[in-house]
């Protein structure tokens, strides 16, 4: 099953070609543009609009070209409905852009699973004021009680310089964070929690239409309950923690709130201490993810993640875990940890229920801009496999945990997502799982 789903996972991200939409189209039905026409953005500037399109006045576009655009609009995250059509008028042909925006200011209340784990519910507010100067910006006040409870204050804005395409974000942040792992926990007697206090901020630049590149700096607390070599690492019971680090990403994803054709290349390198508090170690992670279209309803997707840690000593709070927020479905609740972390994932997806627009005018007294949805059902069928590795140590296939299985998606755009799953693992052993989000 795992040498299975390994050679099925690097076939997909190998050799199936790209399926998104290029402005190269030959068939009959293209059109030129001559013109593009945006209208129900009554907050949002065009230019947020105007710059996820693939194509521009005097490009060539079809069907096809048009329906990736519009789920590229989608993706902004801050429209319930967007509508793509085509006009000739006076022998011009118009692109017009209908879109409808979502609510952008609001508080709520919310019920979390923490690590897609429901004996770990979180409950509190969120407070969003998002696309408030029209830019796609969002402001975001954070309150979680429960567990590990947090607060987080969050700004990202991105178009920080608008024509140099700079993008801008920046967070400050407290937890009190129960111990993920089980060396530190052995070496301590029992459970623990660690506050966590501190904040960054990056500054990128985006390059054309599917690159991004940016820098990161950081500053931690990080205090455990008593010094343990290992659960801190500057030989003192709080470390404080300054990181520095560098990213990119490649995205052509068409919808990325539930993509279904594209490719998601993304790698982040960060250093961590700088020899500050007797610190120094390094992280370095990729993430590659493939969307392929089989036909116009089943689509085929595959992702190949991976984290590593470097150094003389790398805390156990940082280092690379499985069963927490990435996971092997089959072994959903199984938590393992080492310096190095692998997994492999493939899925097919099918349409039960196409997408529609759920409208929901009759609703009195709630704003218009919260009555419309964008929902869809998709069946699936999955399979996974991880392990991890401690420095130094073997990489054997005995220790991938792999599983397989089938479940539903639900979507309810732009603001929510969940999954009902039932997994199998090599031995076996069956379970159910609901999740928050899309798997991958």
């Amino acid at each position: 099953m795992t040498k299975l789903l390994f050679v099925l996972t690097i076939f997909i991200l190998s050799y199936l070609p790209q399926s998104y939409a290029q402005n190269t189209p030959s068939d009959s039905s293209s059109i030129r543009v001559d013109s593009i026409k945006i209208s129900g953005n009554k907050i949002t500037d065009e230019y947020v609009i105007l710059r996820e399109l693939t194509f521009q006045e005097g490009d060539t576009v079809n069907s096809k070209i048009l329906s990736y655009n519009k789920e590229r609009i989608y993706s902004l995250g801050i429209f319930s409905n967007v509508k793509i059509t085509t006009e000739n008028n006076n022998y011009q042909n118009i692109i017009n852009i209908l879109v409808n925006e979502s609510w952008y200011i609001y508080p709520i209340p919310f019920a979390q699973l923490k690590d897609n784990d429901w004996k770990k519910i979180s409950y509190g507010i969120d407070f969003y004021l998002q696309n408030f100067q029209g830019m796609n910006d969002r402001i975001r006040l954070h309150a979680a009680f429960g567990y590990d409870p947090n607060y987080l204050i969050s700004y990202s804005n991105p178009y920080f310089i608008k024509d140099e395409d700079i993008f801008l974000g920046a967070n400050l942040s407290y937890i009190k964070a129960r111990n993920k792992s089980d060396i530190a926990k052995s070496l301590y007697g029992g459970d623990f929690d660690q506050k966590i206090s501190g904040g960054d901020i990056s500054i990128g630049k985006r390059i054309g239409l599917y690159q991004k590149v940016f820098v990161n700096l950081g500053y931690k607390i990080i205090d455990s309950p008593q010094y343990i070599y290992g659960v801190s690492a500057s030989g003192e019971r709080i470390d404080h923690l300054v990181s520095t680090g560098i990213g990119y990403s490649y995205d052509t994803r068409d919808l990325t709130q539930f993509p279904r054709e594209g490719l998601l290349l993304q790698s982040t390198f960060t250093f961590n201490g700088l020899g500050i508090n007797n610190i120094n170690y390094k992280v370095f992670g990729f993430d590659i993810r493939k969307y392929y279209k089989i036909t116009d309803d089943l689509s085929i997707k595959a992702r190949f993640e991976s984290r590593f840690t470097f150094g003389d000593l790398v805390p156990y709070y940082d280092y690379s875990f499985l069963g927490f927020n990435e996971r092997v479905r089959g072994y959903f609740y199984k938590e393992r940890e080492g310096n190095n972390r692998y997994l492999i994932s493939t899925e097919i997806n099918y349409p039960v229920v196409k997408d529609f627009i759920l409208n929901l005018d009759f609703l009195p007294l709630l704003p218009k801009e919260l009555l419309s949805y964008r929902v869809a059902v998709y069946a699936e069928l999955f399979a996974d496999a991880g392990t991890t590795q401690m420095k130094n140590g073997p990489l054997t296939l005995r220790s991938v945990d792999s599983g397989y299985g089938a479940g539903l998606t639900f979507l309810f755009l732009p603001y929510s997502s969940f999954r009902v799953e039932y997994a199998i693992n090599d031995f076996g052993k069956k379970q159910w799982i609901l999740g928050i989000g899309t798997s991958f």
